[in-house]
């Protein structure tokens, strides 16, 4: 038996499918610590009154994303701020890569000042057609432990696209929100909120900090809002409206991109069988920009 290899042309690069997924299996471990500055300053980003944190004290949820930072050398780092293709992730040469989507399992608290450690391993890489060209999705489990064990997983899931074509069609629409929430937040998604989220989870992707370069090379009409903090800002909505929930499980799928252009509202309400809550980000048209589900 002989492997057919699937080979297209990318923007005058070959994108080679099977020698992509050959990354399938590759692992990574990254040691770090749960300090307090990240905890107190994202506190502060969402603008929440909490106290201090001090050695045991629970992380959030989503807020694991504060550590095992991706530390980066200047000089190892590509044009839009991202590093450089190759290393642990697969090297696709598509110029655009975004946070598509999570799940996160969480099994008991990492706490501040406890040593952790994160393995991680490509499980997924899949080759799509889209409305502008080639997708490549690739998906990476992540398992963080501590002295008690695996204390959470999330499986992460990335895609990669073309750059912008001269006569690419116009994307559509979004679908429409859901309007039957029972929480709602305005959130003004201004340069500085931007800037401190990079900032934490220092993400040095120029789309979301540099408007020259996303409205003229990227083509977007402004700032765009991450997906990250999308998500966390919907966990927060959840930690505001029911302040005693422990969160087991939360997903989320990225449906269409948030700019700094307008205001956004991240909504929720929580199902009849009192576990399940759900919970979107919704544009300043009334489209959804990102839906996602948590169990409590």
């Amino acid at each position: 038996m002989f492997a057919v290899r699937q080979s297209i042309m990318v923007e005058s690069q070959p994108l080679d499918i099977a020698s992509l997924q050959a990354w399938v299996g590759r692992t990574e471990s990254r040691p770090d610590q749960v300090t307090a500055a990240p905890m107190a300053a994202l506190s502060a980003t969402l603008d929440r009154d909490d106290p201090p944190p001090k050695p045991g004290d629970p992380l959030p949820p989503l807020a694991h994303w504060l550590y095992f930072l991706p530390i980066h050398r200047q000089s190892e780092l590509g044009a839009d701020g991202h590093a450089k293709l190759g290393g642990f992730l697969p090297p696709i040469p598509l110029p655009r890569r975004m946070w598509a989507g999570t799940r996160v399992g969480f099994r008991h608290p990492l706490r501040v000042g406890e040593e952790i450690v994160r393995e991680s391993r490509i499980a997924k890489v899949e080759h799509k057609q889209g409305r502008t060209g080639d997708l490549v999705f690739v998906q990476v489990r992540h398992e963080i432990r501590n002295a008690a064990g695996v204390a959470l997983v999330d499986e992460h899931d990335i895609v990669y696209r073309p750059g912008p074509q001269p006569g690419d069609p116009a994307p559509p629409p979004p679908p429409q929100a859901p309007t039957d929430h029972a929480w709602e937040r305005l959130i003004q998604p201004g340069d500085v909120l931007l800037f401190r989220y990079s900032a934490l989870t220092f993400n040095g992707h120029r789309i979301h900090y540099d408007r020259r370069y996303v409205t003229e090379v990227e083509g977007y009409p402004g700032l765009v809002v991450h997906g990250p903090l999308q998500a966390t800002l919907l966990v927060d909505l959840l930690r505001r409206c029911l302040p005693e929930a422990g969160v087991k499980r939360f997903a989320f799928r990225a449906v269409s991109p948030l700019f700094d252009t307008a205001p956004f509202a991240v909504c929720g309400k929580l199902e009849a069988d009192g576990h399940t809550v759900q919970l979107w980000t919704r544009n300043s048209t009334g489209g959804l920009a990102m839906s996602a589900t948590a169990t409590i």
